[in-house]
């Protein structure tokens, strides 16, 4: 699939949130990228104000993935 043809599909809170959330993607081998917000100029005052950075993919997965971001959030809860 082309990469022009993915989509923003959330804002991603943390590394480690990412770091999950991109395992599983791979795991399930559903196409995505994640873009982080860190910008080595600012030393990463962006993903304070913003969160940790993006992530996009075809809009055919959509669903699935904001799914999979409930799901590892609400475990997050959970530990808490």
């Amino acid at each position: 699939m082309d990469e022009h043809e993915y989509i923003k599909i959330a804002v991603l809170d943390s590394n480690i949130e990412a770091q999950l959330i991109e395992s599983i993607l791979t795991e399930q081998d559903i196409p995505h990228r994640m873009r982080s917000f860190h910008d080595t100029a600012y030393d990463g005052l962006f993903q304070v104000q913003k969160g940790w950075g993006t992530i996009f993919a075809p809009p055919s997965h959509k669903e699935e993935i904001l799914e999979i971001i409930n799901t590892v959030r609400s475990q997050d809860q959970d530990i808490e």
